[in-house]
């Protein structure tokens, strides 16, 4: 099955504004963009026929062609990452089985999550879409926690039914963690999707919830489409962030040194 991965990128970012172009330091001190290591992270994914970052900004389209990334230009009126992946197949003319959207704010996304992601989707016919879900340490559980009490949205937390299938993704932490040892998974913002699903999406209306939330995926739910999620483990030395809100830089910078990334 033909691969695309769309790396969406919006410069103009409610929480961050210019998010894309913020610089990452890795182990030697070099500073590389968000977008170039969210594009160096797609690029070690195995089994893609294709990456692209999608954008509707001129600093970010020249920024990702001067590391060489193939760019395609985009509606300034997509409103989050699924529509610009939606609107990607509207730009290209090659047809592609299933698109994967690697969001361009998590360059610590290791590539087995996506390839995990991949055969997820190819696993479960019925479903719409499928994203990765990774059980908390008690170290991100604090961190989780740590931001909302001051009042910054950190990490995404799912929950999901016994066939994993998704109920609800909140900003929130889900479900309510007051007891050591309570499993709380921490929703990988990747997907992967049909391109059927992706046209369905487009054709629905923004719900409340995905209002509220401010979460893309919240609009599959609330239309009844089925979403899988698809259990993802990190390896020794591996430790998945990803870059929300300024104050995350330092903690990436920080696994970047860890892990030896450049």
């Amino acid at each position: 099955m033909s691969v695309l991965i769309v790396i969406p990128a919006r410069f103009a970012s409610t929480r961050y504004p210019g998010k894309p172009l913020a610089e990452l330091r890795g182990v030697t001190g070099v500073a590389k963009s968000l977008i170039y290591r969210s594009w160096e992270a797609a690029m070690q994914v195995a089994g893609v026929d294709r990456v692209v970052v999608a954008t509707d900004d001129e600093r970010i389209r020249d920024a990702a062609q001067a590391f060489g990334a193939e760019v395609v230009m985009t509606s300034d009126t997509c409103r989050n990452g699924t529509e610009r992946c939606a609107d990607v197949l509207n730009v290209i003319d090659e047809p592609y089985d299933i698109v994967a959207n690697l969001q361009g704010d998590a360059p610590l996304t290791p590539p087995w999550f996506v390839e995990r992601l991949i055969e997820g989707l190819k696993a479960a016919p019925h479903a719409h879409v499928a994203t990765p879900i990774l059980l908390c340490s008690p170290e991100a559980l604090a961190s989780f926690q740590q931001d909302r009490r001051h009042g910054r949205v950190g990490g995404t937390t799912v929950v999901f039914g016994a066939n994993k299938r998704a109920i609800y993704f909140s900003k929130e932490v889900l479900p309510y963690a007051d007891k050591a040892g309570t499993p709380v998974y921490h929703h990988v913002g990747v997907y992967a999707y049909r391109p059927e699903s992706l046209r369905d999406y487009m054709a629905l209306p923004e719900g409340p919830l995905e209002k509220i939330e401010g979460l893309e995926q919240l609009r599959f739910l609330e239309n009844d489409l089925h979403v899988q999620c698809v259990e993802v483990q990190a390896r020794p030395g591996q430790e998945f962030w990803e870059l929300n809100n300024p104050e995350d830089i330092p903690r990436i910078e920080k696994i970047l040194s860890q892990m030896g990334i450049e």
